[in-house]
């Protein structure tokens, strides 16, 4: 038997009233059916209704299950959750629930909420320029003190474990919350009937029901997505020795530096060579030694440059993007993602979008200059490239057309694209070594962060930090200039448009 303090406190006519919140893909319809066909098959009366929401993320769809013992009376059922009356809410990711405490669907003194950890980005999250992800654990904290019990856990993860969709899962915590009236094998029986994919939907069932009866996952013991990964092992370097021995020789170059600076410096240096070859790590590293100089002494400026001129160094172009298409391991881990099973046929189409700026920018230097001045050019080879292109990655021609691009290292140095990454590099370092105190070389140097990305992403990231860093020039002298070239570049990274960035630049004007 069920513990009684377990049961949920229904409400007129003895209407137990269950919302959910889910979005596209994770089996929110399937779950509603289960839940259905749950109080049906043991003698209840229920309805099920849903409201789609909007598409991309900026909306889940609200189904709703509402259900109460059947008599001689059929129950006037509602259509939809209204504030304050909901006893069960189950939300298939961590922002639903937030969203669903604030609009008052969940209340101490009724609600069990049942909320997966895992986090689904909003549009409005992945639109920001800078960190825009919404903080799990605040809503953790909302959520412990809006529900009258918590229940969370990583469901998603748990049902791709036991090769399920989280709805198998959810069912699952559903079950082991004891928040309705069922023992666990009516639940278990409810899949069964469904008759597609029982046995691992009974695995992540079981995973689910375990999870809300063990305790662990309930409450603030529950572990958030924001816990950061413990880092990974460093992969050995193999090669030929020949080329082992010139690699040595520039890792022999990181002990100069400053304790503290030599870890980050040898990321940059393993992202450069990566990127490019060793004679590149070697410009790298002459490049950080020419800030040396610049170091108050504990390696905190070092740290900043070792990071952010190998992310300049290793700038997105055609031959990037190619190769980061074609490198060893991307296919198995897209047939990871999408769960490929044995027999079946996975086909990968990569859309391919580029600008007429990123096609001439592959031309020689002195070439690509003239065509990009020339604007009938530059119509012509837009006409060509618009519209983007569909290659099968999966296919031997259109693997083999990428697999030649990202193989095309030895002619990047001869693009204009690299001549302007080159010139961009050394302006922004001699801005940095003419910076009048270390804190605001360290300032300028976290500019780089604004670009980043390739195509359109890269012009409005480039315009950016030129804006940022002519405001940097107005202040940059101050006593307080460090702070205020901070308060740029995160105006810079609050939206895409940039509207932020003109109102901190408006300000900085008014006294500079």
């Amino acid at each position: 038997m069920m513990p009684a303090a377990q049961q949920p406190e229904s409400g007129a006519g003895g209407i137990i009233k269950l919302a959910i919140l889910a979005v596209g893909g994770q089996g929110g319809g399937v779950l509603t059916g289960w839940i259905e066909a749950l109080a049906r098959a043991n003698g209840y009366a229920a309805q099920a209704t849903s409201v789609a929401g909007v598409a991309q993320r900026t909306g889940a769809t609200v189904y709703y299950v509402e259900m109460a013992p059947a008599g001689e009376r059929d129950p006037v059922f509602s259509l939809m959750p209204a504030a304050g009356d909901v006893d069960i809410m189950i939300t298939a990711e961590m922002m639903e629930a937030g969203r669903a405490i604030m609009r008052g669907l969940v209340t101490p003194d009724r609600t069990v909420l049942i909320t997966s950890t895992h986090r689904a980005l909003a549009v409005s999250e992945k639109m920001v320029p800078g960190d825009g992800i919404a903080s799990s654990e605040e809503v953790l904290a909302a959520a412990e003190i809006a529900a009258r019990r918590l229940i969370c856990a990583d469901f998603d993860a748990m049902a791709v474990q036991k090769g399920s969709v989280i709805s198998a899962t959810l069912f699952g915590a559903l079950g082991g919350s004891g928040a309705l009236p069922f023992p666990r094998e009516a639940f278990e029986d409810a899949i069964r009937a469904g008759g597609k994919g029982v046995e691992p939907s009974l695995r992540a069932f079981a995973a689910g029901f375990e999870a809300a009866q063990s305790g662990a996952a309930t409450g603030a013991a529950a572990q958030t997505p924001d816990a950061a990964p413990a880092p990974a092992d460093d992969a050995p370097v193999r090669g030929p020795d020949r080329l082992l021995r010139d690699w040595q020789a520039l890792v022999a170059r990181l002990d100069a530096l400053p304790a503290a600076a030599r870890d980050m410096a040898r990321r940059g240096l393993e992202k450069t060579v990566d990127f490019q070859d060793l004679a590149y790590g070697a410009e790298y590293l002459d490049r950080l030694d020419s800030l040396r100089d610049r170091d108050p002494g504990d390696g905190s400026l070092l740290v900043e440059a070792a990071k952010y001129i190998a992310n300049a160094m290793s700038y997105d172009d055609i031959i990037r993007v190619a190769d980061a298409k074609t490198r060893t391991g991307r296919s198995s881990r897209i047939e990871a993602e999408m769960g490929v099973r044995q027999g079946q046929v996975m086909q990968v189409t990569e859309f391919l979008h580029p600008r007429a700026e990123e096609v001439v920018s592959m031309f020689p230097a002195r070439m690509g200059a003239r065509w990009m001045d020339n604007p009938r050019r530059m119509r012509w080879v837009e006409r060509l490239a618009g519209g983007g292109r569909r290659i099968r990655s999966d296919g031997m021609i259109g693997f083999g057309v990428l697999y030649l691009l990202g193989g095309a290292k030895g002619w990047r140095r001869r693009t204009l694209r690299h001549a302007q990454e080159q010139a961009h590099l050394d302006a922004w370092l001699t801005r940095v070594r003419a910076a009048p105190c270390p804190e605001v070389a360290i300032e300028l140097l976290r500019n780089q962060r604004l670009i980043k990305g390739y195509s359109d992403t890269h012009a409005r990231g480039q315009s950016k930090f030129d804006r940022v860093m002519h405001g940097a020039s107005l202040v940059e002298t101050r006593e307080d200039g460090a702070d205020w070239i901070r308060r740029l570049r995160e105006a810079a990274l609050l939206d895409e448009k940039g509207e932020a960035l003109d109102g901190a630049l408006q300000t900085v004007r008014s006294f500079a």
